[in-house]
């Protein structure tokens, strides 16, 4: 019973059956939210493999992946086990081997490649995995080449800067 300042009296009844359907919502809600929890697996050698959060058995957020000799391989986010958003990946001498953008667990938009020396040597747009767009081919941060795909294949491909910039839109390359 609660009473108010005016002696009014309210009286509160709930039945069994009440609060079990109460008690089960809230027991349902916790659970809705599912389980979160780090894991971290290893190699044989002891050597840390991956590293990262599971929600209900599935990768989500921030995920760490490793060569076996300990060097970083891979790092990006994951939601509910597709790779999202930026992601880069490294050689085991721990340079550089690429980095790009992943939507809904496909590569897309603009990707880097590196040399073994960890200069890019080429930049692609791809979009569902495939190359969609262009792709700029360097030589020590020179550009040399360029090459336009559509759905992973080649339409055409331009030796020189000023032939390119006369057949191309710059815009196309954002």
């Amino acid at each position: 019973m609660i009473t108010n300042k005016s002696n009014l009296s309210i009286k509160i009844y709930i039945k069994k059956e009440e609060v079990l359907l109460i008690t089960c919502f809230f027991l349902f809600y916790c659970n809705s939210f599912g389980q979160k929890e780090y894991q971290k697996t290893y190699y044989n050698n002891g050597k840390i493999k991956k590293e990262g959060w599971l929600i209900n058995d599935k990768k989500n957020g921030y995920w760490k992946f490793y060569h076996n000799n300990g060097v970083l391989k891979k790092e990006g986010r994951f939601k509910d086990d597709f790779p999202i958003k930026y992601w880069y990946f490294y050689r085991k001498n721990s340079y550089k081997e690429k980095e790009g953008h992943f939507i809904d667990g496909k590569q897309s938009k603009w990707w880097l490649y590196y040399d073994n020396e960890g200069f890019v040597n080429h930049k692609c747009q791809l979009k569902d995995n495939k190359k969609n767009g262009y792709c700029l081919l360097y030589d020590k941060n020179k550009l040399i080449k360029a090459v336009k795909f559509k759905n992973g294949k080649k339409i055409k491909e331009w030796t020189s800067f000023s032939s390119f910039r006369k057949e191309n839109n710059m815009s196309d390359l954002k």
